[in-house]
């Protein structure tokens, strides 16, 4: 998880989890129409293997044009989603899925990525080749027209060049060209090495001509980003890069990625290849934690589906295992495309997923006759690890980013492959079978503590529990979008930020010591949390599953703690509950992080703040104080007056915050269970190799 300065960003909504046991229930007549093309036939993975595999002669009569290159460097974000560090690297993504494409085609099988001398990248595959001969509707080479021109490549219509392909708008090589430099590209193909150069924003220097001859094949590009377009930085991070292609391998088993760092000596590198695929990585992600059974769930297969006419495969393959947390870790992806934001895939899951559990716990009497209530969501997903992964010929997304797929076919062909892998494992292996279903029927009963909890407040105070807490000095302003929650450390600090706030749109709510760390606490602990509690209620929109992005009543939920150790750990435990029972408060980036000066100088009648020690040396030497001079430190934000609190730190026109956001949903998730779980050797760990960073420890 990083902390990010305040900029706007735009995040798509969450899906509704479908609760759903049986299939029939939750169809619509859409969905229904879809189930009647599905194949009932479930494939053998070999033999859609076959059939999944691309035509060989891949010339430039694959190549489909829907559109010309227009106004990319204008729009960036339109296309990469932003111009900041994140923007940055998606570059790299969409030259590596272009390999990686080539290896869902069947025809590469090692991808191997430079990270050059002043920040140039070069991404090398095996593949076929892109193609060299001219494009009838664009009279330009195949690499010339997929380069320059928007919507171009192999991923479209009749003819394309790939069967399931990750780069679906076919925007990528073009996207990158438009907002680098310059970008080379060579392909070894039919005996000749070709070669082109672009620069400045995607213009060739000349026709794409042939260098030399070969006996092998595959592309190789390099480009350097424009640092007119990327001005928060243009420097790549080996790890973001690292932890993306161990992704990959993972995602694609029996591909070797190779990454190496030129920019250092000596040179970093890593080689990437995984026989086992998601199964290898479910253990990656569950290394540092105690699973329930060694072993690891695994169903894949495949089915057909017709497309108005056009008979398609899918393919789906599951992994899972249980850990015996309390939180949960789901992660789907799309021909390798992670889906952050869920979709088709994900409910199909989660209906079989619950279907099965439910009806193995009503046969072998984890649940009583007597028990009127099922197992939810929630309860099954409890401690549990799972990578969906699917393949579609044409998956529909939302945006470029594709966060969201919408396939609704995909629904029932993951709950068919699924659930009837999964409910034949249970069968076979009654040992793991019963763990699973002693976790779950754990978190069945603690749910419905919670809920005996809740009633329990609400009969002994009175209060409903969409009653604002006593403690909150709300403001009053009724629109969410300009209202602000500040979460403030203790007392002192709340009662001057009350005095100090814009009481229309800003309100307060002061905590009183440390809340509960939620990542190693069973759901009902958290009621008997008064400050838990009331912050639920203020924010207004529930918790968990039944949390509602949409009902929340502020959009800046503002953390505001002390800058010492205490407020250190204050502000992690308020970040360690977002993510785990109000995660879309992070994806919307909703959640913000106060940064009150640290210090302050009085000179000639006025007042200057900073932020860190380099800014109170630069403040000494622009205004030429002698050594000596005094200045005041701020340990505590209780140490300010409402005035001081409300210009450095309130006031939208003057203050500076962070805004939280994910980038790595699975990095995030790592350590948040290795820092705040139960666990306590990857905290050892932890220590062990940071302690040496440590500066001007307060203890």
């Amino acid at each position: 998880m990083e902390e990010k300065e305040n900029k706007e960003v735009v995040t798509n909504d969450s899906n509704e989890l479908n609760e759903k046991i049986s299939d029939k229930e939750g169809f619509d007549e859409q969905e229904k129409n879809i189930d009647s093309k599905i194949s009932e036939e479930i494939i053998d993975v070999d033999d859609e293997k076959a059939l999944e595999k691309a035509d060989a002669n891949y010339t430039s009569d694959n190549l489909s044009v829907l559109d010309g290159l227009q106004a990319v460097r204008m729009r960036p974000g339109m296309y990469i989603g932003s111009t900041s560090s994140t923007g940055l690297h998606h570059l790299v993504w969409e030259i590596v899925d272009n390999g990686i494409d080539e290896a869902l085609a069947g025809y590469c099988d090692t991808i191997t990525v430079l990270i050059n001398p002043e920040n140039t990248i070069t991404v090398i595959d095996n593949g076929r080749g892109i193609p060299v001969d001219i494009v009838k509707k664009t009279g330009l080479s195949g690499v010339e027209t997929v380069y320059t021109v928007l919507h171009a490549g192999g991923k479209f219509g009749e003819g394309g060049g790939y069967k399931v392909s990750g780069g679906l708008h076919g925007v990528g090589a073009s996207v990158v060209n438009a907002l680098s430099t310059f970008v080379d590209v060579t392909v070894h193909k039919d005996g000749g090495i070709y070669y082109i150069r672009f620069e400045n924003g995607g213009h060739a220097v000349d026709r794409l001509k042939r260098i030399g001859d070969c006996t092998d094949h595959g592309t190789t590009v390099t480009f350097k980003p424009d640092p007119t377009i990327f001005k928060e930085t243009t420097i790549f991070s080996y790890e973001t890069i690292k932890t993306r292609l161990r992704q990959m391998a993972f995602l694609n088993k029996g591909i070797t990625i190779i990454l190496k760092d030129l920019r250092v000596t000596p040179n970093l590198e890593e080689k990437f290849k995984f026989d086992g695929g998601i199964k290898e990585y479910v253990s990656y992600i569950n290394r540092n934690a105690n699973v329930l059974f060694p072993q690891i769930i695994y169903s894949e297969g495949a089915q057909k589906f017709d497309d108005n006419g056009v008979e398609e495969l899918i393919y789906c393959e599951v992994a899972l295992q249980y850990t015996n947390g309390y939180n949960h870790n789901v992660y789907s992806y799309c021909n390798n495309v992670s889906t952050g934001n869920g979709g088709m895939h994900e409910e199909g899951f989660n209906l079989a997923l619950t279907r099965v559990l439910n009806n193995y716990a009503r046969d072998n009497k984890f649940l009583k006759d007597s028990d009127k209530e099922r197992i939810t969501l929630d309860d099954c997903l409890e401690g549990l690890t799972a990578i969906i992964s699917v393949k579609h010929p044409n998956p529909q997304y939302e945006g470029q980013t594709k966060g969201k797929l919408g396939n609704l076919e995909v629904k029932k062909i993951v709950s068919n492959i699924f659930g009837e892998q999964l409910n034949r494992f249970l069968l076979e292996n009654k040992d793991i079978a019963t763990e699973i279903l002693q976790k779950v029927k754990g978190a069945y009963d603690a749910r419905l503590a919670a809920r005996a909890a809740r009633e329990n407040i609400r009969r002994k105070t009175g209060l409903e529990p969409t009653t604002l807490p006593g403690k909150l000095s709300d403001c009053s302003s009724n629109n969410p979008e300009e209202c602000e929650l500040f979460i403030v450390e203790g007392n002192s600090a709340g009662g001057s930020a009350k005095q100090g706030r814009d009481p229309r749109t800003q309100a307060i709510m002061p905590l009183r010591g440390k809340i509960l760390n939620v990542q190693k606490a069973q759901a009902h602990r958290i009621f008997e949390n008064a400050e838990i509690g009331n912050m639920i209620s203020a924010i207004g929109a529930g918790f968990g599953e039944d949390f509602d992005i949409s009902k929340i009543r502020y959009h800046k939920i503002v953390i505001m703690t002390d800058a010492d150790v205490d407020g250190s750990h204050i502000r992690i435990l308020l970040l360690t509950f977002f993510h785990r029972f109000m995660k879309p408060l992070i994806d919307h980036g909703f959640v913000y992080i106060a940064q009150p000066p640290l210090y302050k100088i009085e000179y000639k009648g006025k007042a200057y703040y900073a932020y860190n020690d380099e800014q109170l040396n630069v403040i000494r030497k622009t205004l030429d104080l002698k050594p000596g001079y005094p200045y005041q430190r701020y340990k505590g934000l209780g140490e300010m007056d409402p005035q001081q609190l409300e210009e450095t730190t309130m006031d939208p026109k003057e203050r500076k915050m962070l805004r939280v956001t994910v980038d790595d949903a699975i990095a995030a998730d790592q350590v948040f269970n290795d820092l705040m779980g139960e666990d306590v050797e990857p905290r050892s760990t932890f220590i062990e190799e940071n302690a040496r960073f440590v500066k001007n420890l307060d203890i």
